[in-house]
């Protein structure tokens, strides 16, 4: 299955070794991952200035995610979709990506559920998702 991580679960599957954590690894090998450069843009800043990683650690991150996911270049909307902008270029990447699910911890992202044909879902809810997908 094609899907987006959008950048606030990579950050806490990077810090803590949690349920995003290990979401993040069976995404990684088990179904097709798009980003883009903004989210892994997003991704390093705030690895870097929020959480004090290394430009280098954050680097090697990026390198990492940059080999084991497909990069599309999001689609640009007319008009803004999210009260905060930087949430359209998560929307945008997964229209762009032809994903079929969004995997979020915002909560205005996921207040849209579903945006046009991509499923919007919060980390807790994904494995269960995933079973219904697969069954189904």
């Amino acid at each position: 299955m094609k899907l987006v991580i959008d950048t606030n679960v990579l950050i806490a599957a990077f810090i803590a070794k949690g349920v995003c954590h290990r979401l993040v690894e069976h995404c990684l090998r088990s179904h097709q991952v798009i980003a883009s450069d903004f989210i892994l843009q997003e991704l390093h800043r705030n690895l870097t200035q929020k959480f004090n990683l290394s430009d280098e650690d954050s680097q090697s991150i990026r390198i990492l995610l940059q080999n084991r996911v497909q990069i599309v270049k999001p689609i640009p909307f007319t008009s803004q979709i999210c009260r905060d902008a930087d949430d359209d270029n998560v929307l945008g990447t997964a229209i762009a990506g032809n994903a079929v699910c969004i995997v979020t911890g915002d909560k205005d992202l996921l207040s849209l559920n579903p945006f046009q044909s991509v499923d919007i879902l919060s980390p807790a809810e994904f494995a269960a998702y995933e079973e219904r997908l697969w069954s189904g």
